[in-house]
């Protein structure tokens, strides 16, 4: 073997020497940052897996390279503001089955424009911020949580991108509305605009304090008119009551002839 093969052997066994080194950086600095409880795997970026780990809010100490994060089963009750904001690659988000009852106004700010996924089914969400899912682009599962349909969540609806698809699958816990509880949001608010239903109602409750105010005064001034009524056929007959006055012997007639 000449020199220059010995060279280029030894050249070789350094480069992949060196890639195995840096392959094992990398592999020992991704599991470092994986918070704990969690899992994490380089497979096609960066996956955190989360579930089932007992967690009661979202870690703060993400990776900022995750592509995919799966938070799904756990005990987490709140999705507070620009908790994702450094998270410029995540692509899929999976908050299932927790006990979400709260998302902030700016809780997916940084992601909203990149996230493809987002699956908040099977937790306890009634209502949200009607910003809160402003810019989302990705394709949303809210199913499964006690909604309360209002004007709030029909304008969230109109502002997401899969608005047809995830109002078909949003069913109404309750509603400004008795007669849509129970029933899909997409039949309720083709029934009727939720946003116009205040309007209609504070115009009825004027009307109704309009017509009370009236029938009030009506009512004072029939009282009014019969006490007075009441109250001249009193004094008349006490004026009839009183004995009237006897004319006396010496007493001029009214009338006196002119001789």
């Amino acid at each position: 073997m000449n020199l220059v093969d010995l060279w280029l052997t030894r050249s070789l066994s350094m480069c992949l020497l060196l890639q195995s080194f840096v392959l094992m950086i990398l592999c020992f600095h991704s599991a470092s940052m994986c918070p704990k409880g969690c899992l994490c795997s380089s497979s096609g970026g960066l996956n955190v897996t989360c579930s089932n780990a007992n967690l009661k809010e979202i870690p703060r100490d993400l990776p900022p390279e995750t592509v995919l994060l799966y938070l799904d089963s756990n005990q987490i009750t709140s999705i507070p503001n620009e908790i994702f904001k450094d998270l410029h690659q995540l692509r899929v988000l999976n908050l299932s089955k927790n006990g979400i009852e709260f998302i902030d106004e700016h809780a997916f700010k940084g992601v909203a424009e990149t996230l493809q996924s987002l699956d908040l089914s099977d937790n306890r969400i009634q209502s949200v911020h009607k910003n809160a899912f402003n810019n989302l682009k990705a394709r949303a599962r809210i199913a499964n949580n006690p909604w309360h349909c209002d004007c709030t969540l029909q304008q969230v609806l109109r502002s997401m991108a899969s608005n047809h698809e995830t109002a078909h699958n949003v069913i109404c816990k309750t509603s400004v509305l008795d007669e849509h509880a129970g029933r899909p949001f997409l039949n309720a608010a083709n029934d009727a605009d939720l946003c116009n239903l205040p309007k209609k109602t504070t115009d009825y409750a004027m009307l109704v304090t309009m017509f009370g105010w009236f029938t009030m005064v009506i009512s004072y001034v029939v009282y009014y008119v019969r006490q007075n009524q009441e109250d001249a056929r009193r004094h008349l007959e006490y004026l009839k009551s009183l004995p009237s006055r006897q004319k006396k012997a010496d007493e001029p007639d009214d009338i006196s002839t002119v001789v």
